[in-house]
């Protein structure tokens, strides 16, 4: 009787239709979320990272917000689902045996696998820039340029000459508006009498925000000007070095340069031959396939609003949503894209908020953005009750982190 259950278990397991996802960001999370309780699916999500990054909320971790409004880990968001993870880095596709390989050797098949391991940081080849500028996207970065402002702090007892941000975009702006009041928090923490710090902010396209409209740019800026950010447009950088960075044929004199302004698609459709737009992006047909059953997801995808954390829990929704009808014998249902809600905070309680045409800045901007970071961590976490934890998360500082080493602390 017992083996006979154990054949039974082992046959339905095998009649499951593989899906292997391919990164842990709100693509992948998204997705595999919506498909870990449908017994007709094995799901395997496949990351190069134990915990899922928020990333609208990187600023505020690298501004003395606590690791874990920033950082989840992938076993807390799917504790109690059924659900396999695997810590690996994939590097290669076998399409026609349907595996894809790592970086440790191991192999994961699949019947249908979603590719959404996001981007990587390019600094264009500017010289020096990698060596000596400081980042936000990892653990690891954010752990080095909190230890480095505080480590200055302590050896010259008094601020950097300059705070240099590179990159107008969404992530650049909110740090240049955060960044001030931080360093004031650990000026006084340190024993060093209040300072003004001085801010500057270079973007080499004519205006901040290039990709948002115009009235938002001005918007943006004319906030920046009265928190004290020197700004900088139409300037791109030309060169780096330990004590100053090159701009436009001139020098600005800082310790302190933090790289917001680039990324590229992530490597691996390059090296396994993927078809890609001139801007680096993979071809997907109406069904974000690539090729039959290689769906691409977020990021990665040559999509219309490709790149925002919204757009990317969308289109991992999207392709888990098609992959059940398609198990239920229904066809799959086109692409359509989805108008993201951006929100974007510039220094203490002010946003900007922009919805197509419908524009709000201020206060209620920055009610919204706390709402809507509600809404995100819901995305990943699944329920309410775990995304108001998550939320709360936010309301809080680390007290003194000359270490930083704890992602995980609440």
């Amino acid at each position: 009787m017992q083996d006979a259950y154990a054949l039974a278990t082992i046959m339905l397991e095998m009649s499951k239709e593989k899906i292997l996802i391919v990164g842990g960001g709100f693509a992948g999370v998204k997705a595999a979320l919506e498909l870990a309780d449908d017994d007709r699916f094995a799901v395997t999500l496949l990351s190069d990272q134990q915990y899922f990054k928020y990333y609208p909320a990187l600023y505020h971790t690298a501004t003395g917000g606590r690791y874990a409004n920033s950082w989840i880990s992938l076993q807390q968001i799917f504790k109690h689902k059924k659900i396999t993870i695997a810590q690996d880095r994939a590097t290669t596709i076998d399409r026609k045996a349907k595996i894809v390989g790592t970086e440790s050797g191991a192999t994961y098949s699949y019947d249908s696998v979603i590719l959404a391991l996001g981007v990587v940081t390019n600094y264009f080849g500017i010289e020096g820039l990698e060596e000596f500028s400081y980042g936000i996207k990892s653990i690891t970065e954010v752990e080095r340029l909190k230890a480095h402002l505080h480590q200055q702090l302590i050896d010259d007892h008094k601020p950097d000459l300059n705070y240099v941000i590179v990159g107008a975009g969404p992530t650049g702006i909110e740090l240049a508006g955060a960044l001030p009041m931080y360093l004031r928090h650990i000026m006084k923490l340190h024993g060093i009498k209040d300072r003004k710090v001085h801010i500057d902010l270079i973007e080499a396209a004519p205006r901040l925000l290039p990709r948002m409209a115009r009235e938002t740019s001005r918007s943006v800026q004319r906030r920046l000007k009265r928190l004290g950010v020197k700004l900088y447009v139409g300037q791109a950088v030309q060169a780096a070095s330990a004590d100053e960075l090159t701009v436009k044929g001139k020098s600005i004199r800082s310790h302190t340069i933090i790289w917001t302004a680039g990324v590229t698609n992530h490597p691996f459709f390059k090296d396994n031959n993927f078809s890609m737009t001139p801007h680096g992006k993979v071809w997907v047909d109406s069904y974000l396939q690539a090729e039959d059953d290689v769906f691409i997801a977020g990021d990665n995808a040559n999509t219309v609003h490709s790149g925002l954390a919204q757009t990317a829990a969308h289109d991992g929704a999207f392709i888990a949503q098609n992959l059940k009808r398609r198990a239920s014998g229904w066809n799959m249902k086109s692409y359509k894209p989805k108008l993201p809600i951006t929100v974007i905070p510039a220094g203490p309680h002010w946003a900007v908020v922009t919805w197509g045409h419908f524009h709000i800045y201020g206060w209620l901007g920055w009610v919204l953005r706390e709402l809507g970071d509600l809404v995100g961590f819901h995305d990943v976490e699944g329920t309410w009750y775990k995304a108001t934890e998550q939320w709360f998360t936010e309301f809080g500082h680390e007290e003194a982190c000359t270490t930083c080493t704890a992602p995980d602390k609440k």
